[in-house]
């Protein structure tokens, strides 16, 4: 009897909470003056430096990493409603990125920082570390290769086979003859964001969003 060959698709995901968070900050200054923009924007940055600083140890957190831009100072001249062309008004800007691993100390930065004059905080994205991130891999990566053999086997008994055999595994679209790979890596870390606003008490909340670990594997195998 001549065997059968089945190819199949194993795919599994996972969700796992939020262990880092990194927040985008960035200061913004307008002005008919070059040099008060660079001024302000200076001064502020020095302000959310030393609030970085405080909270920094690359060990403990709960700042475990962070960086800033050079004030970048640039100018334009913009055009009245009725196509009058006004005075130069000059911009000044940096951006902050800041790390987290304490997430109460996060909530009180990013209140304290948000009020600041010319400073708003334009996104946090949420994070696994580096050690859990490699844990879940590759039990995500086990349990697609587990779903592949499931589907392999119902599809054999389903026409009167028994065992299978795995002959062949590879990331999607490499065996060759599956449909259309959904593109990128076969394991998928969808980092979600969320940033709540201040509730009626004043304080800002910030909620952590677990965050989606999958992965998808093709198999090929022989029934008999």
């Amino acid at each position: 009897m001549t065997d059968t060959i089945i190819t199949v698709r194993g795919e599994f995901s996972a969700w796992y909470p939020a262990e880092r968070a990194t927040v985008w900050a960035a200061i913004s200054f307008d002005g008919p003056s070059r040099e008060d923009v660079f001024a302000r924007a200076t001064e502020a940055a020095e302000t959310l430096r030393s609030s970085i600083t405080a909270l920094h140890d690359a060990e403990k957190g709960p700042v475990t990493w962070w960086s800033s831009e050079s004030v970048r100072v640039f100018s334009d001249r913009p055009w009245s409603q009725d196509g009058a062309q006004l005075p130069l008004v000059f911009h000044a800007a940096i951006g902050f990125r800041v790390k987290f691993s304490g997430f109460e100390a996060l909530a009180g930065w990013v209140e304290q920082s948000s009020v600041l004059d010319g400073v708003s905080i334009t996104s946090v994205d949420w994070a696994l570390t580096d050690a859990t991130r490699n844990a879940v891999t590759t039990e995500v990566r086990s349990r697609s290769v587990k779903d592949a053999v499931t589907k392999a086997t119902v599809f054999a008994q389903s026409i009167g086979l028994g065992s299978v055999s795995a002959i062949a595994l590879a990331d999607p679209g490499m065996l060759g003859e599956q449909g259309p790979s959904s593109g990128g890596s076969p394991e998928q870390f969808r980092m979600m964001k969320s940033m709540s606003a201040a509730d009626a008490s004043g304080s800002l909340e910030l909620k952590p969003e677990e965050i989606e670990v999958a992965s998808v594997v093709d198999a090929r195998f022989v029934a008999r």
